[in-house]
């Protein structure tokens, strides 16, 4: 598998070359995670290094982070997903690793958590 980067104006992307002669593939994830209660409870003061430790997590499972921000109460991030990552396995990681991040780092006096729910947006180009 060949991975190749691309850069246009807007995002920074990958394509990946299966070993199969002649075939593509890419796939983008767009991932909201909220606040449970939709609490605002992520505040400016730290939420580059949560943005920076979730970061981390998708680059250390093998993925690519291409854009992440959020608000008080919710975050989006777009990773560059290989076709042979499990996405189940790797949301259930940034979840659980950044909630405990947050509760090690006391940066909320309250009881943070993520809701269960989430909204997960793909986009896959298999040429």
């Amino acid at each position: 598998m060949t991975l190749k980067g691309s850069h246009n104006h807007i995002f920074t992307y990958i394509t990946i070359q299966n070993k199969m002669a002649g075939t593509f593939s890419q796939i983008y994830i767009q991932v909201v995670f909220a606040v449970k209660n939709r609490n605002s409870l992520i505040e400016k003061s730290w939420k580059e290094e949560l943005y920076k430790y979730i970061t981390g997590i998708v680059q250390n499972k093998g993925q690519k982070m291409l854009a992440i921000n959020g608000t008080s109460d919710h975050i989006h991030f777009l990773i560059g997903m290989k076709p042979t990552c499990a996405l189940s396995d790797l949301i259930r990681e940034i979840k659980k690793s950044s909630n405990a991040f947050v509760k090690e780092k006391q940066y909320s006096k309250y009881a943070f958590q993520w809701q269960e729910v989430m909204a997960l947006f793909l986009i896959a180009i298999l040429l």
